[in-house]
């Protein structure tokens, strides 16, 4: 099977990527980034190519006849779209419009994964999000990939492609550096404590979050690649089940696992953005749907914190 996962430099792109070549010893995989990937395990099954998606030039050379299906992961992150909302744009809308546009000249129906968010909700919102709940993003990154669910509803109706937008959860715990993305201090006020160094904490303690591990994550990416097609005229953006944690409550299961001393590296320091902007997301989402179509749940947090120490913490 030939897949190609955009954004194949990135933590998630290549968890994907060590996980199908792992999985599924058909798989023949390209990874493609801005900064050109590395193969998992140095396995030949993974070609690396570096391509800036905002130039159609050389799409050709990842989208084939030969191509069965298209992660796309690639994009800047939420603050960095609000604070670049013209490079936001590009990247996180007109990359995707490319990729669609190749396949639908090169092998129309090619099954297209795309990575959306929770930020294409906003504002005034239900209490816990259905499936029919209306977009109503309160963010430049929010809109963009809000944008591109519609886009891929139209390019699947027409039969262009093989469309489904997932919409992620906050994903943690995420290993390496903070980022650009205002929920980057979700796995922050975890990571950074584990090894011993301190987190700043830019938003009130009770803020309630919709997470999910990394581990479970990908396993839905990969339930997403071989589940049946759906029909044209449905709705092609399904919500990942999640979980709903408070900020207090993910530190109270920090110190369960690890003690109270370990709390003494969280720096609370308010900031109104990142605040504001994460307190607009969803809490809580209806989860029976996704569920219903073999998706699949963490059972807890303090799970989710073992997963990170277990594979990630030592760089695993």
């Amino acid at each position: 099977m030939n897949i190609v996962i955009t954004g194949g430099a990135g933590f998630l792109g290549q968890r994907l990527a060590k996980t199908l070549l792992a999985e599924r010893p058909d798989a023949q995989l390209t990874l493609v980034d801005v900064i050109k990937p590395t193969a998992p395990n140095g396995d030949a099954r993974a070609r690396c190519v570096e391509m800036d998606l905002r130039d159609p030039t050389h799409l050709g050379d990842i989208i084939t006849p030969e191509t069965d299906a298209v992660f796309h992961l690639a994009a800047i992150v939420s603050s960095h779209a609000e604070a670049e909302p013209d490079l936001g744009y590009e990247i996180n809308f007109l990359a995707t419009r490319n990729l669609l546009e190749a396949i639908r000249h090169t092998k129309p129906g090619i099954r297209f994964i795309f990575s959306s968010s929770l930020a294409v909700f906003g504002g005034k919102l239900p209490e816990v999000i259905q499936d029919s709940t209306a977009v109503t993003p309160q963010s430049t990154y929010g809109t963009q990939k809000g944008m591109c669910e519609l886009l891929i509803n139209d390019y699947s109706r027409k039969g262009f492609a093989d469309g489904i937008a997932l919409r992620l959860p906050t994903v943690c715990i995420r290993p390496g550096k903070p980022n650009k993305a205002a929920s980057s201090f979700v796995s922050g006020i975890m990571r950074e404590p584990l090894q011993g160094e301190d987190a700043v904490l830019p938003v009130s303690s009770d803020l309630r979050l919709w997470l999910a591990s990394p581990d479970t994550v990908v396993a839905n990416f990969i339930h997403a690649l071989t589940m049946p097609s759906l029909p044209p005229r449905d709705w092609h953006v399904i919500n990942l089940p999640g979980f709903t944690i408070s900020v207090q409550q993910m530190l109270d299961d920090l110190a369960t696992i690890k003690g109270k001393d370990i709390l003494q590296h969280i720096k609370p320091q308010l900031d109104e953005g990142i605040n504001a902007i994460v307190a607009s997301w969803p809490a809580a989402i209806d989860n029976t749907s996704a569920l219903a179509r073999g998706f699949i749940c963490d059972s807890d947090f303090q799970s989710v914190i073992r997963q990170f120490i277990d594979k990630d913490l030592q760089g695993g």
